[in-house]
This record gives structure tokens, C-alpha cells and sequence, in this order.
């Protein structure tokens, strides 16, 4: 694992306040601080008696990528972290909360999930463990039913499954369009997604629509050009499904191109069902993560290396479609950044739960429990490009996850336990 790979930004540490008495001098000379912008009114708070604390800063701690700090603090000011490390040198705060001996890690960044869609597939995943394959096809039931939803359907659900998320300690999530495969079902699912994280992905690009069936070149001019005029300014990213039954490498690479071109980033679900283009041409355009990357062959794997796409594991689907794993200990190995994600989608990964997705991808994917856990929070941010968040350090927003639970290793060792006992959201506490 590379967590140097992903981007930093540099946050400087204050001098000390003369104003403020030694032990507060002291505890900021020891330790890392920053000062946020904040008004005089900004209430701080510091969670002490913490038995381990994911930093994920190497610096800190142990010195390990987790920069594992045991017998620690956080200090919260506004949304911010503002000082981390041994309680013992804590400064003073307005306001104190108590872990009680437990473990605290960055909230979790889910980089890769569908949450905009009505209806299930309850009879599908029912036949499937009766010996049906999974393919691509099914895909087509649920753009049925999403079309039929109402925007207030559509968004309820959206809601619903967050609030499934957070409870499991989901504190930041990126989530698609690609259920409606029309100009106004892409834009209204993008609408209704942007209403709830600024990680919002126009995957138009899903399959080719039903109506394009017998013209699979018209339904790309459409994704390439009315529908993403429409759909761009709801999005931050774009996103195609490249892969058998989907669209080929020529497609995914008009279609990612022509998002740059309207300045959306691409990512791309490459290297899924089989050994295909898409892990390849991410590289090639720069594309912030690869997901699936199930299928790879030694060039792929070279190039991820190389370049500084970010591998998004998704065990949800391999567990939901009894496919091969994803080999994550090769490309750790390798020194490609990786991620994990929950995929949560209706049809092949029907879960919101980064914490089962974690003990997964311990337990059949080669992972060890400090590496899945870096994936799911500080990868899941490198796959989004992001510096401000899947860390506990100064600077950084204050996402935090209490676990009942004295180390993050209880993710994989307690599978399926709802260990998640209180989270933070920005500064706030919202568990």
C-alpha cells in the first residue's frame, strides 16, 4: 500500500498563543495543530480517553501509514480538526466528550456507490444464488422502475440509504446517475444526488438504453452530447461501464473524453467481468480511480503502478454475485494506491456497510486489517482527489467514527457486529 501516493496539502502549525496558560503552550509545541478560520463564537471540543487513533498521518504515532496514536485525543474547532495526539498534552477546550476507551478512525469515504434508484431486485439476487450468472442485463429492471419514480421516491431512498450508511460510519460518499438513461431521468437523478454530496457522477454511460438496443453508436452521440449538456453542471465526474454487454474501449474513451472536455474527471468501471480495455485507458486519461479491477492482467497492473488512478475494490459485488475475488495483495504488492467501497447498487451489491465490505476484503482478498481499513477512509479520499478528508489530522474536516471497540482491527475480527457507536460530521455529532 502507497499512502504517500495519495495528493497532500500542507497545513502549518500556529506559534503559540502567548495569551494561553503552559500546559496549552506545551500541548502545541508536542503535538500537531492548525488554526482554523473561525469566529469568536466557535465552541471546541475535545474527545479524550481514546485507546487508538487512526490519524492515517505517518508522521504521528507509531509511524505506521494508520499513525496509530494510542492513549489519545482530538480537538475540534467548527468543522475542522485543530490538534491531535497524546491526551496527556491536549489543550484546554470549551467543551470535553469521553470515548471511554475505545477506538476512534476517520469517518468512512464510500467512493463508489448507486444510490439513485427505485424498485429491487429481490427476485434476480434470489435466482442468481440459485445457479443464474450474473451479466450486465439486469441492469435494465431497474431503469425501468427509477423512470416510473417520482423525484420524492427517487430522493427518499436516497435518504434512506445514507442514513443506512452513516449509522455504519459513512461520513463521506460519492454516488451516480445511470438508472434513467434518458436526458431528463440522468439530470433529475443528478439533481436529486447533488442535493446530498458534492460527489456526484454522471454515469449516463450505465448501458445503452433500451430504446438504442439496435443502435448502440446513437445512444453514445446522446450521452456524449444533449445528455451531458444537461447533466454536467450536477456533476463533478463522469463515469462509464466498460465491459461486455456494456460499451467497449472505443465508446468509454469518447464518452470520458467528452466529459473533460466539459470539465468533468473521469473514473470508469474497468475490468469487472472480464479481462477488457478499461483499467488501461483510465491511465491513459487520468482517471481518479478504476473500479472493479477484478481481471488484470500484469500490464494493467503495471500501469495502475505507474500512474495515479486508484484501484476501487468492491467485495460487495464479488460477494453478491459469487465471483472471483479481487486480488488486492497483488497490487499492494505492486505499490498501487487502492480504495475500498460498498458499490451499493440494486442488483449486485445491495449493501451500504463499508464495515462488511472491510472484514471482506480481509478475509478473501488478501487485505490485512490495517490495510482495508486505510482503503475504505484515506483511499477512498485519494480516489476522490480528496485532501480534506479520510484522515484525523489538523486541517482536515472533522469526520470521525467511535467504535465500541478498543482497536480498528474488531472491523474484521467482529464481522457483522454494529460496532459503530457515535460519529462526527463535520464538526458535529450526528450519532
Amino acid at each position: 500500500m502507497t499512502p504517500g501516493r495519495a495528493p497532500g496539502r500542507p497545513v502549518s502549525a500556529p506559534e503559540p498563543d502567548p495569551t494561553a496558560d503552559q500546559a496549552t503552550k506545551d500541548a502545541m509545541s508536542n503535538a500537531t495543530t492548525v488554526s482554523p478560520a473561525h469566529s469568536a463564537s466557535t465552541a471546541s471540543t475535545l474527545i479524550t480517553n481514546i485507546a487508538s487513533l487512526v490519524t492515517n498521518d505517518p508522521s504521528l504515532g507509531d509511524n505506521s501509514p494508520l499513525g496509530l496514536v494510542h492513549d489519545a485525543a482530538v480537538a475540534i474547532e467548527g468543522d475542522r480538526v485543530v490538534w491531535t495526539g497524546d491526551q496527556s498534552k491536549a489543550p484546554a477546550t470549551d467543551n470535553r466528550v469521553d470515548a471511554g476507551g475505545r477506538a476512534v478512525i476517520p469517518g468512512f469515504v464510500d467512493s463508489h456507490s448507486h444510490l439513485v434508484f427505485a424498485g429491487d431486485r429481490t427476485q434476480e439476487f434470489n435466482a442468481r444464488m440459485s445457479g443464474r450468472p450474473y451479466s450486465a442485463g439486469g441492469i435494465r429492471t431497474t431503469v425501468a422502475a427509477t423512470r416510473a419514480a417520482s423525484d420524492e421516491e427517487l430522493a427518499a431512498n436516497v435518504t434512506r440509504y445514507l442514513r443506512e450508511a452513516l449509522h455504519q460510519g459513512t461520513t463521506t460518499f460519492e454516488t451516480k446517475s445511470g438508472y434513467g438513461l434518458t436526458v431528463e431521468d440522468e439530470a433529475r437523478a443528478l439533481r436529486v444526488a447533488a442535493a446530498h454530496t458534492d460527489e456526484v457522477t454522471y454515469l449516463g454511460a450505465h448501458i445503452v438504453a433500451p430504446e438504442f438496443a439496435e443502435d448502440p453508436a446513437g445512444y453514445v452521440a446522446l450521452v456524449t452530447g444533449e445528455m451531458l449538456d444537461a447533466c454536467a453542471p450536477y456533476a463533478r465526474w463522469i463515469d462509464v461501464f466498460c465491459e461486455k454487454g456494456a460499451f467497449d474501449g472505443d465508446q468509454a474513451r469518447a464518452i470520458l473524453s467528452a466529459g473533460k472536455a466539459k470539465g468533468l474527471h473521469p473514473r470508469i468501471h474497468a475490468n469487472q467481468l472480464s479481462y477488457g480495455p478499461g483499467v488501461q485507458l483510465a491511465v491513459e486519461l487520468d482517471a481518479a480511480s478504476a473500479d472493479h479491477c477484478t481481471h488484470l492482467t500484469d500490464a494493467d497492473v503495471d500501469a495502475l503502478a505507474s500512474g495515479d488512478t486508484v484501484a476501487t475494490l468492491l467485495p460487495g459485488a464479488e460477494f453478491s454475485t459469487r465471483a472471483a475475488w479481487p486480488d488486492a495483495r497483488r497490487l499492494l504488492d505492486a505499490g498501487v494506491t487502492v480504495a475500498l467501497s460498498t458499490d451499493c447498487n440494486p442488483g449486485s451489491s445491495f449493501t451500504s456497510s463499508v464495515p462488511f465490505c472491510v472484514a471482506l476484503a480481509v478475509r478473501d482478498m488478501g487485505m490485512t486489517p490495517d490495510e482495508a481499513l486505510w482503503s475504505a477512509t484515506a483511499g477512498g479520499a485519494a480516489a476522490l482527489r480528496r485532501t480534506d478528508i479520510g484522515r484525523v489530522t489538523p486541517g482536515a474536516y472533522a469526520d470521525l467514527t467511535l467504535l465500541d471497540a478498543p482497536s480498528h482491527v474488531h472491523l474484521a475480527y467482529r464481522p457483522g457486529v454494529p460496532l459503530v457507536t457515535g460519529v462526527w460530521r463535520r464538526g458535529e455529532r450526528v450519532l
